[in-house]
């Protein structure tokens, strides 16, 4: 999957095939002719309200793709690290790297686009996180 060039009709109409969902379920679901969804396979952006209904009808978090997108191409947001309050309640970190980011990351350095040190520098990729990945393949 391109995670830097999203066209997202296309993946939606992927999936669709994946799962041979019928075009009248989808008719019904979206509350529109199957004109207009043919037209939104061809759509390099789509509305987020549309989005968000093919996630439901599909079960398959469409957004997801643009959080590895932002991950991987984003550049990193200037922190203020002037003031720092301590919240009494536990703090627990969830992983932001999705598995098709990892996939992504992977096959860079598999197929030797990248260097370890490459990727570590421009994904801002922690070192222990990505040879962690690596033992796992």
């Amino acid at each position: 999957m391109n995670l830097k060039e999203i066209h997202i009709g296309s993946l939606v109409k992927a999936k669709v095939e994946e799962l041979r969902i019928p075009a009248e379920r989808i008719m019904n679901f979206l509350n529109c002719s199957e004109n207009e969804i043919d037209a939104m396979y061809e759509l390099e952006y789509m509305d987020t309200h549309y989005l968000l209904r093919w996630s439901k009808l599909l079960r398959y978090d469409f957004f997801r793709i643009y959080t590895g997108h932002l991950i991987l191409y984003a550049p990193p947001s200037k922190t203020n690290n002037t003031v720092k309050i301590k919240n009494s309640q536990l703090e627990f970190r969830k992983s932001i790297y999705t598995e098709e980011v990892k996939e992504f990351i992977i096959d860079k350095i598999i197929t030797r686009q990248m260097t370890v040190s490459e990727v570590i520098i421009r994904y801002k990729i922690p070192k222990t996180t990505l040879y962690k990945w690596i033992k796992k393949v």
